[in-house]
């Protein structure tokens, strides 16, 4: 399959590190001119500087904004004042005992993995549903259908995204708008290797760590080891192709089989 999409923005969140990188570096190769997003322009040139060697030729800009806040948002679209796909990958994550969630930790999850998303969407989708042609994406979870006990709050704004993005399909039917949610698995990211270290001995060596946190923590998983970006990024690319025409309000997995249920 051959994705072209040359002529076409992207802005991806939180795309310095981790699963946004490689988002921002399939979009790069398959053509678009992508927005790099993170909270202080040190990191995002350093980022912008990895990609371009990464991606020669890559049409990227920096977007330095931390768009959690309204004014953050703002200042994104402002940078990047045309878009035509919308890749919300913010995310933040970490295990806590259920009854030892604050109720302040509750509102910066939702307000980080939900508002956020939201937000951006009101700002870039009206000009999509116009000019008859636009992608929004979630980066949701496996964790939105399989709420793990060790994070139930972060499973709950996932969860929510689901909603999010079957509602905003729904704002933009008829437009030649998608919107859908990505349902990624546990995936290989520095922050998920401090995450499972949190779970099992510190003292074991990454490979086995790995396994023992997917035969403790995710038995359920049909791949039985962690996702690597990359495998998350070419169901995003696929998404934001004209190919991809047809699917929105859809919740796609890219969960290694984690999910018990033969209907996505």
């Amino acid at each position: 399959m051959q994705i072209d999409l040359k002529g076409r923005t992207a802005l991806v969140t939180a795309s310095t590190q981790g699963i946004g990188a490689a988002i921002a570096a399939g979009l790069a190769r398959a053509g678009a001119r992508v927005g790099v997003n993170g909270r202080t322009a040190d990191r995002v040139a350093d980022s912008v500087a990895h990609l371009t060697r990464e991606v020669p030729g890559a049409d990227v800009v920096p977007v330095a904004a931390d768009v959690t806040t309204e004014e953050g948002a703002r200042q994104a679209v402002e940078a990047l004042p045309h878009v035509d796909i919308l890749i919300n990958n913010l995310g933040i994550f970490g295990a806590k005992d259920a009854l030892e969630i604050t109720d302040d930790e509750w509102r910066r999850y939702f307000e980080v993995n939900v508002l956020a998303a939201v937000r951006l969407t009101r700002l870039c989708l009206p000009a999509m549903c116009e000019r008859g042609w636009g992608r929004v994406q979630y980066i949701a979870s496996d964790s939105s259908v399989a709420i793990p006990a060790e994070m139930i709050h972060y499973g709950m704004t996932k969860t929510a995204l689901l909603a999010v993005g079957r509602g905003f399909a729904k704002q933009a039917a008829g437009t030649g708008v998608t919107v859908n949610c990505v349902l990624a698995g546990a995936t290989h990211t520095g922050g998920v290797e401090d995450f499972v270290y949190e779970l099992v001995d510190r003292d074991l060596p990454w490979d086995e760590a790995q396994r023992v946190f997917m035969r403790e923590h995710r038995p359920q998983s049909l791949l039985q080891r962690l996702i690597e970006p990359e495998e998350i990024a070419h169901m995003v690319v696929y998404l934001s192709s004209d190919q991809a025409s047809a699917t929105t309000g859809g919740a796609l997995r890219v969960d290694g089989g984690y999910v018990d249920a033969i209907v996505p």
